[in-house]
């Protein structure tokens, strides 16, 4: 599985905004092949801080994910409302069964 932890600080004027593309881009990122799960959250110290967690399949999955124009899109219709650059990492995991 394929962990991606991403997050961007918006401009406090644009949070409502940055909001809603960011959601409307989870919801659509979660129909694509091999997302297991695409969430955002907001930065319980700061608001205008928004954090994107999402696990994949396979880096193939998540490199098709990166392909697809309203990713592209996303990414520039949420960098222009940006009060710092985006970072993401990413991390190939295994899940640990606890009993």
């Amino acid at each position: 599985m394929v962990i991606v932890i991403g997050s961007i600080t918006v401009q406090t004027e644009s949070l409502a905004d940055a909001l809603k593309i960011s959601q409307e881009h989870v919801v659509r990122s979660r129909a694509e092949p091999g997302c297991i799960s695409h969430a955002v959250h907001a930065d319980a110290e700061n608001p205008n801080r928004l954090v994107f967690v999402e696990r994949w399949e396979s880096m193939s999955a998540l490199e098709q994910h990166f392909q697809v124009p309203a990713s592209g899109e996303f990414i520039t219709r949420l960098g222009s409302l940006t009060s710092t650059a985006p970072e993401m990492n990413i991390y190939q995991s295994s899940e640990i069964k606890r009993h």
